[in-house]
């Protein structure tokens, strides 16, 4: 006949005829597995079984972590493809580790493999980014209401909400404004003006708010690109002075714009985060003639503004904000 030796979980089943076992099989339990399973006190220790769950736990979050820092490695490194070796350079990890994790995802259209051994982040990833994004409470009601509270503020403005583009590169898009009355001819900037300068990230004190948060990848990315021929006069078109603007931007909290979407036109801007993440900008703009300088009071308003609407995503926002 032959012999089983069981854990205490599956004589357990056993003993209450939970577990059926094959025919001319003997169940052999030592007499210390006995004891654990029906004896007062000799259960095995409450420590000693948080310990072993403890371990299960490193284990998974560990992996859990191995998967996130090859995503990161994605993003640190810039650019489209990338090969296993470069990957587990920037993730800090071995070449045979983010094989497997590369080849894992790519099964759930996290990570794209373009050739052997070269792999960029997959389609499921942009809409993990977007399905996080579209959770966030309405930007709607609320968002244009703090438009207009700044645009009240500066005396008349026009006031601007800027965010990320979700595609087509490293690139910003207005999804709301209060502009009053205003069909916005006084900008004296064409359709094709607005689609050329105010999408570039470069440009413009809302552009620049935007570009002082992302890696420094993007922002290479986005220096690579020539200037536009619409842009104003104001522009930075030197690379070295734009990025200590950026480094300003950081330090300050705000960004300050002299013509450089369009003649004419001054402007004030202030990031919107998402826990570290840039979101988007609250831009306010008015007439060079009536704001030669940026004054206190309306950067003080753009930047009530941009604070405002950072907590948006958290589901609220005080209404009375000190900046």
């Amino acid at each position: 006949m032959g012999k089983l030796l069981l854990d205490t979980t599956c004589m357990i089943q056993v003993s209450r005829g939970r577990l059926d076992m094959p025919p001319g099989v003997r169940v052999v339990v030592c007499a210390e597995t006995l004891r654990a399973a029906y004896l007062p006190g000799t259960r095995p220790s409450h420590g000693e079984g948080t310990d072993r769950m403890t371990a299960k736990a490193k284990k998974g979050t560990t992996h859990a972590e191995r998967v996130i820092r090859v995503q990161q490695a994605f993003a640190d490194l810039g650019g489209d493809v990338h090969g296993t070796g470069e990957l587990a350079e920037a993730a800090g990890l071995d070449d045979s580790a983010v094989s497997r994790i590369l080849q894992s995802g790519v099964y759930g259209g996290i990570f794209e493999r373009v050739a052997r051994g070269r792999y960029r982040l997959g389609v499921t990833t942009a809409y993990l980014g977007l399905h996080a994004l579209a959770h966030v409470p309405s930007l709607g009601r609320v968002a244009h209401e703090i438009l207009e509270e700044l645009r009240n503020a500066s005396g008349g403005g026009l006031a601007f909400l800027y965010t990320l583009a979700p595609f087509g590169g490293a690139q910003r898009q207005c999804i709301d404004m209060a502009v009053g009355d205003s069909d916005l001819v006084e900008l004296g900037m064409t359709p094709r003006d607005v689609l050329c300068v105010t999408r570039s990230l470069r440009i413009g004190a809302s552009g620049r708010s935007m570009l002082a948060h992302l890696p420094d990848a993007i922002v290479d990315r986005v220096l690579a690109d020539e200037v536009p021929d619409e842009a104003g006069p104001g522009v930075y078109r030197d690379d070295d002075e734009l990025l200590a603007t950026l480094v300003n931007i950081r330090d300050c909290g705000y960004a300050v714009g002299y013509e450089e979407c369009m003649p004419l036109w001054n402007s004030v801007a202030a990031p919107i985060m998402w826990a570290d993440s840039i979101l988007g900008a609250a831009l306010l703009v008015k007439p060079a003639t009536m704001m030669p300088e940026a004054p206190e009071s309306v950067i003080e308003a753009t930047m009530t503004a941009a604070a405002k609407l950072s907590h948006l995503p958290h589901g609220s926002w005080p209404m009375n904000i000190a900046v």
